[in-house]
């Protein structure tokens, strides 16, 4: 079974940093791309960033200069270095991946929750 595990959730006070990982796993090919979403209570989920194999990034605004995604291709991994959280980016935090396990096709982790407040 084809899946996305994300954990490193948690609760941390203003002005702190976490770091969230994700492991896909299964009878997988290739993983094109990964990257973060979050969910913050009544809003719609946005993507935060992601990184192709290849290293290319792509972050959204509310990303940038602030998280870091980072990947570790031989062991189907990404992570997302959250500095200087804020309450507003409590939510929780989905990893995502476009995988090729014979066909290409998007996954979703189940989310980790992340709490930021004092």
């Amino acid at each position: 079974q084809v899946q996305l595990v994300e954990s490193g959730g948690g609760l941390v006070q203003p002005g702190g940093s976490l770091t969230l990982s994700c492991v896909a796993s299964g009878n997988i090919f290739r993983v094109p791309i990964m990257g973060w979403y979050r969910q913050a209570p009544g809003k719609e989920r946005e993507l935060l960033t992601f990184m192709t194999s290849g290293g290319v990034t792509n972050d959204a605004d509310s990303a940038k200069g602030r998280f870091t995604i980072s990947r570790d291709n031989a062991k189907n991994m990404v992570y997302l270095q959250m500095n200087s959280l804020k309450p507003e980016d409590t939510a929780v935090y989905y990893c995502y991946a476009q995988m090729d396990t014979g066909v290409l096709r998007p996954y979703w982790g189940r989310g980790t929750q992340v709490i930021v407040s004092s």
